[in-house]
């Protein structure tokens, strides 16, 4: 683990949990094992981790039940990202905002979530009603198709750096026009993290967000602490705080960072 990491309190912006007491749905016949609530704080405990989003995965679908209990026993640091049908009524997203819910997320990836057809008038009408983002897990090759899109809508984020190299050009054309990215999955994407990341800071700096992806379900390897050391020596001190933290606090609404 990287020193100068343990100096700098970090934002964990894209973590998962998995409490089999709550309904899970099998995504390509796959079935999660579980990681819960404390599962994860045991294994953050010594990454500098004080807060973070909560991501909803393909095998949770839309219930919120899980999403709720974990946001209430991890506190006021932590936001929720969760998955709704086109169908969800403004009292529902208002209820959730109340929770900690923050974004809507598109699992374009591995499904789950609402579809893109829904993405459009769905991300504006979760802003409207709650101020919430968007975010997408999706292959950043596919970008161009939904780039005018995209690029109109209040807020948006890209999840593990657009998962492949020849995406990246469409990935900082969003950038410019002020999408977000995790730095996440290093697992799973293929591409070189460093360079990724070198290429969005020089584009945006507040551009960049840091999480674990833990607990790196179907990834090719797991999160590493070596992960976050990779980024702390790839952005530099001079935008560490913000991309570990700073950044996500801001597009989360954090209290005190909004």
């Amino acid at each position: 683990m990287s020193e100068h990491t343990t100096q700098h309190p970090v934002f964990d912006a894209h973590l998962h949990i998995i409490d089999p007491r709550f309904p899970l749905i099998p995504n390509d016949g796959y079935l999660p094992p579980a990681f819960t609530v404390d599962q994860y704080c045991e294994r953050v405990d010594d990454l500098g981790v004080r807060g973070g989003a909560v991501v909803s995965g393909s095998f949770q679908g839309f219930d919120q039940s899980y999403l709720l209990d974990a946001l209430s026993r991890l506190g006021p640091a932590y936001v929720g990202v969760t998955q709704v049908p086109a169908t969800v009524t403004d009292e529902e997203i208002t209820d959730l905002d109340a929770a900690g819910v923050r974004a809507v997320r598109f699992n374009v990836r591995r499904g789950g979530s609402a579809s893109l057809d829904e993405l459009d008038r769905l991300a504006r009408r979760v802003h409207d009603v709650a101020g919430w983002h968007s975010e997408l897990y999706i292959d950043a090759r596919t970008l161009p198709d939904l780039a005018s899109t995209l690029a109109a809508l209040p807020a948006v984020s890209v999840d593990h750096l657009g998962l492949h190299r020849d995406g990246l050009p469409h990935l900082l054309k969003l950038v410019e026009q002020g999408v977000k990215v995790k730095a996440t999955g290093f697992g799973r994407v293929d591409l070189d993290p460093a360079d990724v990341m070198t290429a969005i800071v020089k584009t945006d700096p507040a551009a960049l967000m840091v999480g674990t992806d833990l607990p790196s379900t179907r990834a090719r390897r797991p999160f590493t602490d070596e992960d976050f050391t990779l980024i702390a020596e790839t952005v530099g001190e001079e935008h560490l705080d913000a991309v570990l933290w700073g950044n996500a606090a801001a597009f989360y609404r954090l209290p005190g960072n909004s």
